[in-house]
């Protein structure tokens, strides 16, 4: 990790973190309120295949607002589609990061197959602005990103009824859309995990 800050630093790039999560149409359940002496129930659809994954970028530099990049993926119900992102899905977010953020980046992600197969280090090696590191094995409580699926989890999904997929993806993307202009939101998520962020 200590390697990725210093690399960023030496550049001014972006130090970008990323990771996935999945969103099913069974909603994360939480404390709610009721009338004293009656039990809260909370009516949620039962159980269900159709879920909405999501690849997230907290990107952070010093002297720059914190940003947010991302993009959904919905799961295919066929049994020959693909149940998650491809490298070309990662590889295009990617793009589309370093074109928002203006300035070269420093990716930093987990060991997911996906981001190790050839086709992603062919693409890695090819680009002058790409950098990317490989977080230690089990360790997600040093990515941020991990802190905006926490936030979503407790946020408008919580005790709801969600009626169909493209319901489950407006919650999701109000959400995020409000994270996203919220930077101290961003900043706390990167605080959460112990890691600073200075200029060398």
């Amino acid at each position: 990790m200590a390697a990725g800050k210093n690399a960023a630093a030496a550049l001014d790039a972006w130090l970008v973190f990323e990771d996935e999560a999945g969103f099913s149409m069974t909603p994360p359940s939480v404390r709610t309120w009721a009338p004293r002496g009656s039990t809260p129930i909370v009516r949620v659809r039962g159980r269900t295949t159709r879920r909405v994954s999501i690849a997230a970028l907290t990107c952070y530099r010093p002297g720059h607002r914190s940003r947010l990049i991302w993009r959904p993926y919905r799961h295919n119900r066929t049994r020959s589609g693909r149940k998650s992102f491809a490298w070309t899905d990662y590889r295009d977010l990617l793009i589309a990061a370093h074109r928002q953020l203006d300035g070269p980046i420093i990716v930093i992600w987990d060991n997911l197959n996906t981001h190790l197969t050839d086709g992603m280090r062919r693409f890695a090696a090819a680009c002058d602005w790409l950098t990317i590191y490989q977080l230690p094995a089990y360790a997600p409580d040093l990515n941020p990103v991990e802190g905006i699926w926490s936030l979503l989890r407790r946020g408008r999904l919580t005790n709801r009824i969600i009626t169909d997929p493209d319901h489950l993806m407006q919650i999701i993307r109000n959400d995020l859309h409000r994270i996203q202009y919220h930077p101290h939101l961003l900043d706390g998520c990167l605080t959460a995990t112990g890691l600073t962020l200075k200029r060398s």
